[in-house]
C-alpha cells in the first residue's frame, strides 16, 4: 500500500520491454532455422535427429513446469541456472538470452514442418489473446480482484499437459485428440498469462525483472505452439 505508483509502472515497462525483445529474437531466430533448410532436414533424417526434435516439442511445457515448481515451492539450488543468477547484472541477461535462443530455436523448427497459413494464423490468434488478456488483467487488478487461486490449478494442468503430450508421442490417438490437446494448451497458458500479469502488477520484486520476464515469455511461446498444434492438426 505504501510503494510508489510511479516504481511500480517503471517497472512493469521495464518487463514489457524485455519481452518485446525476447519475441523479436525468437522471430529472427525461428524464421533463421526456417530458411536454412539443412537444420529441419537433419530432425527428419536421422533417429537423433528425431529424437532431438521431439525433446524440443516438450521443452517449453518443461521450462513452464520447472518455473511454477519454483515459484509455488520456493525450491531453491535446483536446475537451471537461471534460477541461481536472475538477480545479479549482467549474468541474468546472458543467460536469458541463451534461453530464448534455444526457446526460439524450438519454435523455429516447429514452424519448419507447417505451413506459412497455419502460423500465421496461430500468430494472429496468440498475439489478440494475449492484448486482451493483459488489458483485462490490469481493469481487473484496479477493481481489486485477484487471481492468485488459479496458481496450483493451473500447475496441475501443465503435469496434466506434459504427460498426455508424451502418451501422444509415443502411442499416438489420432488428429482428434491433438485438436483437444492443442486447445486444452491454449486454455492453460491463458490462465497464465493472467497469473502471471497479476503476479507481475503486485507481486514481483524490482529485482525480478528476468524472471517476470521468463514467467510471462513462456506463456505466450505455449500458447502458440498450443495454437499451432490445434490447427495444425485441424488443417489435416
Amino acid at each position: 500500500m505504501t510503494e510508489s505508483p510511479e516504481l511500480r509502472w517503471a517497472f512493469i515497462r521495464k518487463i514489457y520491454t524485455i519481452l518485446s525483445i525476447q519475441m523479436l529474437l525468437t522471430v529472427a531466430n525461428s524464421a533463421i532455422v526456417i530458411s536454412v533448410k539443412p537444420i529441419p532436414h537433419f530432425f527428419v533424417s536421422s533417429g537423433a535427429g528425431l529424437g532431438l526434435y521431439l525433446f524440443l516439442l516438450i521443452f517449453p511445457f518443461l521450462g513452464t513446469l520447472f518455473f511454477a515448481f519454483f515459484k509455488h515451492f520456493d525450491v531453491k539450488n535446483l536446475l537451471i541456472p537461471l534460477y541461481f543468477y536472475h538477480q545479479r547484472h549482467p549474468i541474468n541477461l546472458i543467460l536469458l538470452t541463451l534461453f530464448t535462443i534455444s526457446l526460439s530455436f524450438a519454435v523455429g523448427v516447429t514452424c519448419a514442418f507447417t505451413k506459412g497459413k497455419v502460423i500465421l494464423e496461430a500468430a494472429i490468434l496468440t498475439g489478440v489473446v494475449v492484448i486482451s488478456l493483459t488489458l483485462y488483467t490490469f481493469w481487473a487488478a484496479k477493481r481489486g480482484h485477484d487471481f492468485t487461486f488459479l496458481g496450483p490449478i493451473l500447475f496441475s494442468s501443465v503435469i496434466v499437459l506434459l504427460v498426455f503430450g508424451l502418451i501422444q508421442v509415443f502411442f499416438p490417438m489420432g488428429r482428434i485428440s491433438v485438436m483437444i490437446y492443442g486447445g486444452l494448451g491454449a486454455l492453460v497458458f491463458s490462465g497464465y498469462i493472467i497469473y502471471d500479469t497479476d503476479n507481475l502488477i503486485k507481486r514481483y520484486s524490482y529485482d525480478e525483472y528476468i524472471w517476470a520476464a521468463v514467467a510471462l515469455y513462456l506463456d505466450i511461446i505455449n500458447l502458440f505452439l498450443s495454437l499451432l498444434a490445434l490447427f495444425r492438426a485441424a488443417d489435416g
